[in-house]
């Protein structure tokens, strides 16, 4: 089987390259990374992600915004979404069973090792 192909969208262009290049060097995974939340979409439709790591905070477009436009679309509507935040603390997520509101949360900053956990619990 080939490598999983991750999309990791946030607007901190240094938290994507760390993405990037950590969940790379396991050779599992091959990342795409984008910085505007108005873009990911159109990415997404080229990359195809298998899974999509999103940040919430991305203004002026936020991550729900973007994860309801996925959800429109056929080719996306069943790709797995993550929301990644600062916005929630380490406590809430685990305490909501990796959720937070039923959707899938980790709590920034965020380990490589947890990276690493979601997509296998999400994709297997």
């Amino acid at each position: 089987m080939g490598r999983k192909r991750i999309l990791v969208v946030d607007d901190e262009r240094a938290f994507t390259s760390f993405v990037k290049a950590a969940l790379e060097k396991t050779g599992s995974y091959e990342v795409c990374a984008e910085t505007k939340a108005k873009q990911a979409f159109e990415t997404a439709k080229t990359f195809k992600p298998d899974l999509v790591f999103m940040d919430i905070t991305m203004p002026p477009t936020d991550g729900g915004e973007v994860a309801a436009q996925f959800k429109t679309d056929a080719d996306l509507k069943e790709v797995p979404i993550i929301f990644l935040t600062g916005a929630v603390t380490r406590e809430e997520v685990r305490e909501g069973g990796g959720t937070v509101g039923g959707q899938p949360f980790l709590a920034k900053p965020v380990k490589v090792e947890e990276l690493v956990a979601a997509i296998e619990r999400h994709l297997g």
